[in-house]
């Protein structure tokens, strides 16, 4: 099928069952109370990951033909959406969800994802032998954390994920690996059909069950178009379309070790907790962070594209934005707060 026609199939499932996936969240008591670092100022239901989950796999079952990749990628995402709807259902320790994380990942490379061989500009082609399948695992595990960790505000994750998928389908139909295209287009049909209902303000969270699927998937899709090309390509652009939540997962370890608390210690020192004390709503917070989001994804293009020099110009840029706000200095942002609300 067209690629036109794995995006509708996912935006429409996604859009139909995202309201289902609310009715669960109540039977299930799968609900996220107001308060602490939560910003949300209502109980929300926090399942809807379910639904993307749901018309991601439909989506990919009805568009293409089966082959041992997917099922080992159906396999471990269905694990780590089993893991996600437990923790939050019930709650799970952090322990114990990494240790069903690295599980999930090692079903990956059970079923052939790895990162055996990579070709570096300049150095070639390296091959990485036994050691390819433990990258690969901290890869998935990787991007699984740092779509959890962006999903603090109405709308944020689910809108990241939308952009790093397209800007994931333009790199995978660019160098012709049309299975990955197919499976990007699905990715960002289901996080645009379940952002629908997603932002602010939201009526349903995705919740563990959700962020970790969409990391899970966006690993497994990096990893798919390696074994095919062996090239970085594959690997450099999830980290810079994804390198605002990367940089905020990179700052909160930072700042949890230097405090002397686990890195798995929830805080309010993100991002968009320190944009919205510097006053800015939760809209705006989002917008800004969609901004910075793409534009880390126009650098990964940029650079593809061999426009070094305006790729390094705007990440310089955008990690100079990103440092301003990550230590408080945020006498601009809330200049620019008042000017927009009068």
């Amino acid at each position: 099928m067209s690629f036109v026609w794995t995006f509708i199939i996912a935006l429409v499932i996604a859009t139909l069952t995202t309201p289902i996936s609310m009715i669960l969240g109540h039977r299930w008591s799968a609900i996220a109370i107001p308060g602490g670092r939560h910003v949300h100022k209502r109980p929300v239901t926090r399942i809807g990951g379910l639904a993307i989950y749901f018309a991601f796999w439909v989506a990919v079952v009805f568009t293409q033909t089966w082959n041992s990749q997917l099922t080992g990628l159906f396999i471990g995402s269905t694990m780590i959406v089993g893991v996600g709807l437990w923790d939050d259902i019930k709650d799970m320790r952090p322990l114990t969800k990494l240790m069903w994380q690295i599980a999930a990942a090692a079903v990956l490379v059970f079923f052939g994802f790895s990162m055996d061989q990579i070709s570096l500009p300049f150095l070639g082609e390296i091959n990485m032998g036994w050691l390819g399948g433990l990258l690969a695992i901290f890869w998935v595990i990787g991007l699984v954390n740092t779509v959890n960790i962006s999903d603090g505000l109405d709308g944020l994750a689910a809108g990241i994920c939308f952009m790093a998928a397209i800007l994931l389908f333009w790199s995978a139909n660019r160098i012709n690996m049309l299975v990955p295209a197919h499976l990007t287009l699905a990715l960002a049909g289901s996080a645009l059909g379940f952002l629908f209902y997603n932002f602010y303000p939201a009526k349903v969270f995705m919740g563990d069950t959700g962020s970790m699927f969409l990391g899970y998937i966006i690993g497994g899709i990096s990893l798919y178009g390696l074994l095919k090309t062996a090239t970085v390509l594959g690997l450099v652009f999830p980290l810079l379309v994804l390198g605002m939540p990367l940089t905020d997962l990179t700052f909160a370890i930072i700042r949890r070790k230097f405090h002397g608390h686990s890195i798995a210690t929830a805080d309010r020192g993100h991002l968009h907790h320190r944009l919205l004390d510097a006053g800015l709503s939760q809209r705006q917070a989002v917008l800004v962070l969609y901004a910075m989001s793409a534009c880390f994804g126009l650098v990964a293009v940029l650079g593809a594209m061999g426009s070094w020099i305006w790729a390094a110009l705007l990440l310089i840029a955008d990690f100079a934005f990103l440092l301003v706000i990550m230590l408080r200095r945020t006498r601009v942002l809330t200049v620019f707060t008042r000017r927009h609300s009068k």
